[in-house]
C-alpha cells in the first residue's frame, strides 16, 4: 500500500481542491453531472472520504476532519455574492462523510477478525 499513498495523496487534494472550486466558483463554471445537488454534494463527499480512508486507514478520524470541512464549506457560500447556504445541502455533504466513514470502519474491522481467526 505505501507505493500507492502518494496517488492516493494526490487525487485526494485534486478531489478536495474540485470540491472547493464546485461550492465557491460562479454557477457558470461548475459541471453538473445532471443529478439533484443533494446527490452531487453526497457522492463528492462519500468519494473523497473513501480514498481518505484508503489513504489514513483511521476512518474516524478522518470523518472528524471531513465533517467539519463539509459543513464549513457550505457555510461559507454566504460569503460569495451569488450563493446561499443551505442546511439540507451540507447535510447532505455531512452524510457522505459519516456513510464513507461507517463502511470503512466495518470493512476494516471485518479484515481485522478474519486476519485473527
Amino acid at each position: 500500500m505505501s507505493g500507492r499513498r502518494p496517488w492516493l495523496l494526490l487525487l485526494i487534494a485534486v478531489l478536495l481542491a474540485a470540491i472547493v472550486f464546485a461550492a465557491l466558483a460562479p454557477p457558470g463554471w461548475q459541471i453538473r453531472l445532471g443529478l439533484h445537488w443533494l446527490v452531487e454534494h453526497f457522492i463528492a463527499f462519500f468519494g473523497l472520504t473513501a480514498l481518505a480512508c484508503l489513504a489514513f486507514a483511521r476512518p474516524l478520524l478522518v470523518a472528524a476532519v471531513l465533517l467539519p470541512f463539509a459543513v464549513g464549506l457550505e457555510m461559507a457560500q454566504v460569503l460569495t455574492p451569488d450563493r446561499t447556504a443551505d442546511p439540507a445541502t451540507a447535510l447532505s455533504a455531512a452524510a457522505g462523510v459519516a456513510v464513507a466513514a461507517l463502511v470503512a470502519d466495518a470493512v476494516l474491522t471485518v479484515r481485522k477478525k478474519r486476519r485473527k481467526a
